[in-house]
């Protein structure tokens, strides 16, 4: 930084501490839309388990890209360096990842997050029905969330992707792969991804069916807060004190 400073002229010096301020802000609001998003995906975590003695997410990890990758894509796009233009063409600033055990929890945990009210939905790209040509598979929604600041609610957008376990294993290897070969994959590892995309599509399904086998005639509702006897006891002294 020191160095590239002294080159400059004053001006440039304060245009440059300009920009680096307005970035620094605009990639902190992107922070903050993921931790409120977090918050309302751990709550709907928390009540599925705990109304339906079911988890339909078994892991959650996010990420917001730091400054010199962001910028890196703003150079490889040709975009101006202008916030409110890289916020509406740079829609992966903020990622959230869900992982779910059945292609059917994928559908509800979108469903479920995108009903409630202070969530507009920009764009929702669906490669579960419609696979990738490579065989990707994934929900991918792309979310503008409220961020409460001091000023005032700044809508802010995240990218939300979500996946089976299966779906998820798959996108990582390939990803180790064409990184591993810097994009110019051998058509023999090409093919044998493709392979495995179908029979990580054949797993999915499968397992869906005997989970749904399994869970037929399963009660739906289970509290899971922790009633002990005296607790039960007052409740019911209570419940008598009403009536």
């Amino acid at each position: 930084m020191k160095t590239v400073v002294s080159a400059l002229s004053p001006r440039q010096v304060e245009s440059l501490r300009t920009l680096r301020q307005d970035f620094s802000q605009m990639i902190m609001q992107h922070r903050f839309v993921v931790e409120e998003l977090l918050t309302k995906i751990s709550i709907l975590r928390e009540e599925s388990a705990s109304t339906h003695s079911y988890n339909p997410l078994e892991h959650i990890s996010s990420r917001v890209k730091s400054p010199r990758s962001l910028l890196e894509k703003v150079y490889r796009r040709g975009l101006p360096l202008d916030i409110e233009t890289i916020r509406e063409k740079i829609t992966d600033i903020a990622g959230i990842r869900i992982t779910c055990s059945f292609v059917a929890d994928t559908y509800h945990v979108l469903e479920l997050l995108t009903a409630q009210d202070d969530i507009r939905v920009v764009e929702i790209k669906d490669y579960i029905a419609n696979p990738k040509p490579n065989g990707y598979r994934s929900l991918h929604a792309i979310l503008e969330v409220p961020v409460f600041l001091s000023g005032g609610p700044v809508p802010v957008i995240c990218e939300v992707q979500i996946r089976t376990i299966a779906m998820d294993f798959w996108a990582s290897l390939e990803h180790k792969i064409h990184y591993k070969f810097d994009g110019d994959v051998p058509d023999r590892l090409v093919d044998e991804l493709t392979e495995a995309a179908a029979a990580s599509d054949q797993l999915d399904r499968q397992m869906e069916r005997l989970h749904s086998e399994v869970r037929n005639g399963d009660p739906d509702v289970d509290s899971g807060e922790d009633f002990d006897e005296e607790a039960l006891r007052i409740l019911w002294e209570l419940s008598r004190r009403e009536g």
